[in-house]
């Protein structure tokens, strides 16, 4: 049973028109399927999607991010890698469900996968605690990644969660810090890590694993610092202000995009990934195969430069560029022009203040 958004009800209609008229049984009994009227509503189903997830707001690609029917990571998993091995536990406390993480194949290559679950149904959403990691959930992923690390292995991850889960338990054994960690753990890497953000990208529980050389969003996915939910709450205290607090927060992909912090975005299939899951896996597929390629003659060292760099040009014109000098590795902030010129001003003042009363001074002894 297919499930529909409150924007897709002239949609859900004429797909329900599409689905009796394929049924060969009439109110008179067998009758002989309109094939040429099932077509001309196909054709009318066709536009009104295209009309209508080209003028999404932020608020109406959040519930597309969040969909019931959208492709998890599991799926992406299965689909894309080969020889996936799963691996379990952080070593100190247990295994979170809500991550999934093992050693697979791509292109016939190794790479490590992370991926935030969320779950197919009820019981499974329970289970993976609806994609909300916990503190070991973290420090399992950065147990892997450092062992990806140790064997020059790339680092794939697929968010899609809330946020990390508040709970008490989680708060006691350590959340913020393992948030921290994990963050610490993927800008420190030296080998390429990639990652796709395929629904929700929510708060620290997101960026904690999208610290990386490349951040990939599907078309209608969102990447915030938090929901828009939360945000209507805090400043309005009013949730019903959701779509106002999505359009501010420049949370879609093509806002982000804008804005430099993500790096690239993948087309959705007409309709959303949820109508056609096979061809935004093989999408991703080729986008993953495409990026590890271009990290494939970098060393080490360029690898971890190329993360640092990127990160620190967000929010700036020219951002930081290594140094001139061969003997200096560090990175330097480059100003442009205008930019140098007001730090100039800023810097000197008392100076060009002088120069001024002398000059004003000077002009006013001239004229009088």
């Amino acid at each position: 049973m297919k499930n529909y958004l409150d924007f897709e009800k002239e949609i859900k209609a004429l797909e329900e028109e599409v689905e009796g008229l394929k049924s060969p049984f009439g109110s008179e009994g067998i009758s002989e399927v309109d094939t040429k009227k099932i077509q001309q509503t196909q054709v009318e189903i066709n536009q009104k999607l295209k009309q209508t997830y080209a003028n999404l707001n932020s608020w109406q690609k959040t519930m597309v991010a969040r969909h019931e029917d959208r492709p998890r990571a599991n799926f992406y998993i299965n689909k894309i890698f080969t020889q996936f091995t799963l691996l379990s536990g952080d070593r100190y406390f247990g295994d979170d469900k809500s991550v999934v993480a093992g050693f697979g194949l791509i292109d016939n290559k190794s790479v490590l996968i992370i991926g935030q679950e969320k779950g197919e149904d009820l019981n499974s959403r329970i289970q993976r605690n609806f994609g909300m990691m916990r503190p070991e959930g973290y420090r399992k992923c950065i147990r892997l990644m450092k062992l990806a690390d140790r064997f020059q292995i790339p680092v794939i991850t697929f968010v899609d969660t809330p946020g990390a889960y508040p709970g008490i338990g989680a708060e006691q054994r350590g959340q913020a810090s393992a948030i921290a960690n994990s963050i610490e753990c993927c800008m420190s890497l030296k080998v390429p890590n990639i990652s796709i953000i395929i629904g929700e990208g929510g708060s620290g529980g997101a960026i904690a694993l999208a610290s990386s050389n490349k951040v990939i969003m599907l078309e209608n996915s969102i990447f915030s610092v938090i929901s828009p939910e939360g945000c209507a709450s805090i400043l309005w205290r009013d949730p019903s202000k959701s779509l106002q607090a999505a359009e501010a927060m420049k949370m879609t992909a093509k806002d982000l995009l804008k804005l430099k912090i993500i790096d690239e975005i993948i087309p959705e299939p007409l309709g959303g990934a949820h109508r056609d899951p096979d061809t935004i896996a093989q999408d991703i597929k080729h986008n993953i195969i495409k990026n590890l390629r271009n990290f494939e003659n970098l060393s080490r060292e360029q690898v971890y430069d190329h993360r640092k760099t990127k990160f620190l040009q967000i929010g700036r014109d020219q951002g930081f560029a290594k140094s001139s000098h061969t003997s200096d590795t560090s990175l330097s902030y480059r100003e442009t022009v205008n930019q140098k010129l007001i730090s100039h001003l800023v810097k000197n003042k008392i100076l060009y203040l002088g120069l001024g009363i002398v000059i004003i001074a000077g002009l006013v002894s001239i004229i009088y």
